[in-house]
């Protein structure tokens, strides 16, 4: 196996691995945040499923990374290629990973205030949109990317 091929693999991994592992981290923030919620205000369950849920995107953008940069992949391709993918590997990775923790802090913060007699849902979803804009920055220099391979 090239040299190329082995970095381009190990890239496809560490952009589902950690931008999953980044959602898997975020939705157990919110979704911890949730339980010790629903104690205080039941009625408010629906606010609290879709804050939880929110830090689940970033993995779904690993994963779809994988499939626009997997048809790259080939035993003939060049070092720039393979790097290249390595690299972007790299990006979504971190990106999914850094963003759906934080995001996750901010969306447990909007369930406790939810639950604390806080009209702050709305604010909470805007609030919690922000760290998701650079893994969506991530998944769209991806997208880029892929079409110069």
């Amino acid at each position: 196996m090239s040299l190329p091929l082995i970095f381009a693999f190990i890239g496809l991994g560490l952009m589902v691995g950690m931008a999953g592992a980044g959602s898997a981290i975020g939705v157990s923030i919110a979704g911890s945040a949730t339980i010790g919620a629903l104690k205080k205000k039941k009625e408010a369950f629906g606010s609290f499923i879709v804050l939880s849920a929110m830090p689940g995107t970033q993995g779904l953008y690993g994963f779809a990374a994988f499939f626009i940069l997997l048809s790259k992949v080939s035993p003939e391709m060049t070092p720039f290629q393979g790097f290249a993918i390595f690299g972007a590997g790299i990006m979504m990775g971190l990106g999914g990973l850094i963003s759906a923790i934080y995001q996750g802090k901010i969306c447990a913060n909007g369930i406790s205030g939810i639950a604390s007699g806080h009209d702050v849902f709305g604010n909470s979803i805007i609030m919690g949109v922000f760290p998701e804009l650079y893994a969506i920055v991530a998944f769209a220099s991806v997208f880029l990317l892929s079409g110069k391979l």
